[in-house]
């Protein structure tokens, strides 16, 4: 029997069993469950990094933004709080939809 050991969504034990397999499973505790959110964010990240065409990409932002909901109501912050944040976070310092990307800043400056 393979060995996991990672953050899976909800009804993955059912599919596993519905498919005629056994599984194991256990709930985490709240701190274990937000260092495992964490980790699986990463585990998104790279795979959607790793994506190989648009549909695939798409999948993986779904996943990471299925995480990004899980954490905020494990920190008790609403979706609109969030939101609220990101905006005034682009307000001040911009998005990332233009693409600057920096190569150097001088010594006396501290921008990041």
């Amino acid at each position: 029997m393979p060995v996991y050991n990672k953050l899976v969504r909800d009804l993955i034990p059912q599919i596993i069993e519905a498919g005629g397999n056994t599984c194991s499973i256990r709930v985490l505790k709240q701190g274990e469950h937000i260092e495992e959110i964490k980790a699986k964010m990463q585990e998104e990240a790279l795979e959607f990094l790793e994506a190989a065409s648009p549909k695939e990409a798409i999948e993986e932002l779904a996943d990471i933004l299925e995480l990004v909901h899980t954490a905020i109501q494990m920190y008790d912050v609403s979706y609109e709080q969030l939101e609220q944040i990101r905006t005034e976070k682009q307000r001040q310092r911009g998005g990332f939809s233009k693409g600057i990307y920096l190569i150097e800043v001088g010594a006396e400056a501290e921008l990041i």
